[in-house]
This record gives structure tokens, sequence and C-alpha cells, in this order.
């Protein structure tokens, strides 16, 4: 597949297509209850539904393009036959899983194109807000709900030095945790919700200027996110303020990271890097 932009934009309305495909699978699973829960082995959950989208966004994507490998949470390939992917599609099929047990209804469907280490297309979907978040390199960032669609971008303080700064955070992290790490003091509002990429998603439309991840995650977590923040104005850097990078290893896991809006902000005084990234 030769990647352009041009190319890549004409993927849009496919993906849309196909994302809220995998969204009415999720909620019919989600509505009616009817989903099994086990554990992994690392001891995070993972349902029947994670494993159902999973298949089928494997399937309706490679049906799309038939040349590009799909990576899924669900299904991780060997690193001898990862390493040779210039581009691939990368998936989390449930991100949220533990919020989709719970019934909050902050879980998302969320799909990326990476191409030589960097995403250039994300879209993630929000089924039960009847919502989809996407962007492609050079494109821009959009949200569509309901018919309607606009585009996206991050929030811009009046006075990047001072103003309050509003922190997305997640309902089953304690605050102290991404609140110990302040900096330079400021008021700060915060915004609970559920799923890493509604959370990115909520920075990227200006409704949060920041979100803080302390703890595990997989590559599957931020591809799409990083390049809608990206094309809405903001970055999705690690707490050392260094790109993330995506299947260069044989390692899927993410450091701890976050998700900047105004550009204008002195973040790294704000969250000052730490000694051990832990």
């Amino acid at each position: 597949m030769t990647l352009t932009k041009e190319n890549v934009s004409k993927l849009i309305e496919p993906l849309a297509k196909i994302t809220n495909r995998t969204g009415d699978l999720l909620l019919a699973h989600y509505e009616s209850g009817e989903f099994k829960t086990y554990s992994k082995a690392d001891e995070s959950p993972v349902t029947s539904a994670d494993i159902a989208a999973s298949e089928l966004l494997t399937k309706e994507l490679s049906l799309l393009t038939p040349d590009v490998p799909v990576l899924s949470e669900e299904a991780i390939q060997p690193w001898r036959e990862r390493k040779r992917w210039q581009t691939y599609w990368l998936v989390d099929p449930l991100d949220g899983t533990q919020e989709f047990v719970a019934g909050s209804g902050d879980f998302a469907v969320s799909i990326a194109l990476i191409h030589d280490g960097k995403p250039v297309l994300g879209m993630i979907g929000w089924p039960v807000a009847d919502r989809l978040y996407f962007a492609a390199a050079g494109y821009g960032a959009f949200k569509r709900s309901q018919g309607h669609q606009e585009r996206i971008h991050v929030r811009k303080l009046e006075d990047p030095r001072y103003d309050p700064i509003t922190i997305a955070l997640s309902r089953r992290q304690p605050e102290s945790r991404v609140l110990s790490r302040l900096g330079e003091q400021r008021p700060i509002a915060i915004m609970h919700t559920g799923s890493c990429a509604l959370k990115s998603a909520l920075v990227a439309e200006g409704k949060a200027d920041v979100f803080m991840r302390i703890g595990p995650t997989g590559e599957w977590d931020t591809g799409a996110a990083e390049i809608l923040v990206q094309e809405a104005g903001g970055q999705l850097l690690d707490l050392h303020f260094q790109p993330l990078t995506y299947n260069q290893t044989a390692d899927t896991g993410n450091p701890n990271f976050l998700v900047l809006g105004d550009p204008l902000v002195q973040w790294d005084q704000i969250f000052p890097a730490p000694v051990v990234d832990n």
C-alpha cells in the first residue's frame, strides 16, 4: 500500500463504517449484559466482547487493505513477524474494559494506521454517545456526532502562565497518583472519565487541558489518540517529554505518558520529569 496524504484520507469513510459496526457489536453485548469476563496473565480484565470486536476488526480491516497487517491487543503476533512491518493497523477493540464491565458507558473502539513507526491515521469510536473522533496526518482532527461534523482543536488559554487547567483523570486511578506530580502550582479542575482514548479525545476537543497516565498501557492505547491530539494542536509524550514509539521492539508496552493541550503552556514546569518513571 502506497501511503500519501490523499490515500490516507480516502480511508476515513470506510474506516468510520468499520468503527461504527464494531461499536454496534459492543453495544449489543453491553446492553444485553451477555458477555463473559476473564482475567489476563497480568490480571487485567478481558471480556468475550473484546474478543468478538477484535475478530470483527481484524476481518474488516484485512478486507479494506489486504496487504496491511493488523495488530490487535487481543491478538499479538510474534516479534519475528512484526519487526518486518513498515505499515500496519494498530487496534484496541475495546478501550476501557473496566468501564464496560462496570456499566459506565465510557469505553471506546480505537484504531490507528501506523507507518514508519508513527501514527498517520486514527479513529476513536464512542458507541454509547454515537460519536467518532478521527484525524489523519496533515488533514486535521474532527468530531462527528449524530450527523454533525466539526473540526476540533485543543483549548488555548487566555494566559498560558496562570490560567486554571483542567486535568482529565480516570475514575479508577487515585487522584493523588497524578496530582502529587504537580510542580508549578496553579488552580486546577478535575474531569473524570473512562478509557485512555476518551480522555485523550477530551484534550483534543478542548474540554480538558491535560491527561497524565500512570500505569500499564499498550501501544494500542495511544496510536489513534496521538494522531488525534497532534492534529488538534497538542502532543502526546512520555513523562520526560519524549515521543512514544511503535513496533520498535518486541515489547508492546508504553511508558507513562502525558497528553498535552495548549502548546504555549510550560508543561515541563507543571509536570516536571520524574527522577524515576514509575
